[in-house]
């Protein structure tokens, strides 16, 4: 503040735009009741308040004429996430696998329970095919004549030999003395057995008895193997699984449907938690404090426009006034000198003004969106030097208030911002000087305690009420408002403190009597100290 404030002035164009700039950014962003420093005038009339921001558009309105929430909320946009895309594609796999998981267990059950119920048949059929068996020659012109449908008939002699079979030549077939159904019921009486088709995909299944004559009588039929019982299935399976996927897509859209709906009907403006699900409560007691930030900030920022407004309407007119009397010829030739020095005061203060706002905007953007950088790069800094430097750029400041000002403290180096350091120990120092007397004294210091290096500046001045100590480093605040404009200042001094200890990571504390002085301590964080040389 303090170098471009004595440095001359800015362009009148270049004022109201920048002013614009930082008050657009600042009170949307900073903390902005009317605060400041001890130089400001709490009394001063306030400038009305603009319009305030136009509420959001009900959470029901459908921007391009739809009315239906449910049909604006639920539109798939390309290329973004869809809730009804998620509910569908989840819902239709889990659908369709479990519909093929159930039509393949139940093909395999299915199978098993027709090859375990062919089997018990041929048990059957086989004790009935033997009591019609005489146990002669005529036996086989018996099987002959007899109509057992699908089912295979075969007779083996006990070494093996088949004597009969009714699907193909004897003569062409080998000997079945190690077939496994023979050799079992040759020895035990009965036998059986299943056996796979590798070329048909069938399962073969055998019953065997042993006759009164010692020859062996063979019943098997074919059933369907595993693969082919589920090679039969396919069409149904792809039939199954495309009516699950329409399914679970008309169902998809209807859950997302009456998801959302008590979803859209929460008011942004005023969210009530038992009006939706139990498991929204976090989210709408979230829009709430939001709603809640955003018309504060909202409020702050109408605030801290009407206090700039206020801040630069006075100088404005002051050096508008000035300037009429001069160009109108009024001012006496003997007077014009006082009224231009008036033009120039009143145009530093501006300066000065601007300066702050702008500080003040920076350091509320780089809080804001967390970016250090808006502010420049940290460096070591000697914070006992940088204090030494501001006590000489004040010395004539201290010498026309009649005050005197000592800064001393051996040099310590910590790591921040040059700027912001030198802005925060001139405007303690300044602050110290304008709220002081004649003959007072002002003592800033640099020292090290506990490893945590620290900054006071402790005056015998004015003094701050009690009840005006918390509100001190607030923008725009201004203790003594009678006197405030003799003293100058631009009632954001302190604030810049403020924002520039905590963007260092510092601790402000603040003792103030009445009639005795003020005590100001800024102590930094140990990890901030980089040497400290005492």
């Amino acid at each position: 503040m303090a170098e471009d404030a004595t440095n001359g002035m800015m362009g009148q164009e270049e004022l109201p735009e920048q002013v614009a700039d930082a008050v657009d950014d600042g009170g949307a962003t900073g903390a902005v009741t009317p605060a400041g420093e001890d130089d400001v005038d709490k009394d001063a009339p306030a400038v009305p308040a603009p319009d305030a921001v136009p509420a959001a558009p009900a959470a029901d309105a459908d921007v391009d004429g739809d009315s239906s929430p449910r049909r604006f909320r639920t539109r798939l946009a390309r290329g973004r996430k869809s809730l009804a895309r998620r509910i569908f594609v989840s819902l239709a796999a889990v659908s369709a696998i479990a519909a093929v998981a159930v039509l393949v267990i139940a093909t395999l059950v299915y199978q098993k329970s027709g090859v375990s119920d062919a089997g018990r048949m041929l048990e059957t059929e086989c004790a009935l095919v033997k009591t019609s068996m005489r146990g002669t020659q005529s036996d086989i012109i018996h099987l002959t004549n007899l109509d057992l449908g699908e089912v295979r008939v075969t007779v083996v002699g006990p070494d093996g030999t088949v004597l009969y079979d009714n699907q193909n030549s004897v003569d062409s077939m080998p000997n079945h003395a190690d077939r496994p159904e023979i050799a079992s019921a040759l020895e035990t009486g009965k036998g059986s057995a299943e056996r796979d088709s590798a070329t048909s995909g069938k399962v073969e299944i055998y019953r065997a008895v042993r006759l009164d004559n010692g020859n062996v009588l063979r019943l098997a039929v074919d059933r369907d193997g595993i693969k082919a019982a589920l090679g039969h299935d396919v069409l149904l399976a792809v039939a199954v699984v495309t009516a699950v996927v329409l399914v679970c897509w008309a169902v998809s859209r209807l859950i997302v449907d009456r998801l959302v709906e008590p979803i859209l009907d929460i008011d942004p403006s005023n969210p009530d938690p038992e009006g939706s699900y139990v498991e929204l409560e976090p989210l709408v007691e979230r829009i709430d404090e939001q709603m809640g930030e955003l018309r504060g900030a909202d409020l702050m920022r109408r605030e801290f426009t009407s206090n700039v407004t206020h801040e630069l309407k006075t100088p404005l007119s002051t050096i508008s006034g000035a300037a009429e009397l001069i160009r109108d010829g009024i001012a006496k030739p003997e007077d014009v000198p006082e009224f231009a020095g008036r033009i120039v005061d009143e145009a530093h203060h501006m300066t000065d003004l601007v300066n702050d706002i702008l500080t003040l905007s920076k350091l509320d953007e780089s809080e804001r969106a967390g970016d250090t950088s808006l502010l420049g790069k940290a460096e070591p800094v000697d914070i006992a030097h940088a204090l030494r430097e501001v006590g000489n750029r004040l010395a004539p400041v201290a010498e026309a208030a009649g005050v005197r000002l000592t800064c001393s403290g051996d040099p310590v180096i910590v790591r921040g911002i040059p700027s912001l350091l030198d802005e925060l120990a001139y405007n303690l120092c300044d602050n110290a000087i304008r709220y002081n007397h004649a003959g007072g004294t002002v003592d800033a210091r640099i020292d090290v305690v506990d490893g945590c290096p620290r900054l006071v500046v402790a005056d015998t001045g004015l003094g701050i009420p009690e009840a005006a100590q918390a509100k001190v480093f607030e923008r725009f605040y201004r203790v003594d408002a009678s006197r405030s404009r003799e003293r100058g200042g631009t009632g954001l001094g302190l604030a810049i403190v403020k924002h520039a200890a905590a963007y260092h990571g510092a601790k402000l504390a603040l003792e103030s009597k009445e009639g005795v002085g003020t005590t100001v301590t800024v102590t930094f964080p140990e990890s901030s100290l980089v040497e400290a040389l005492g």
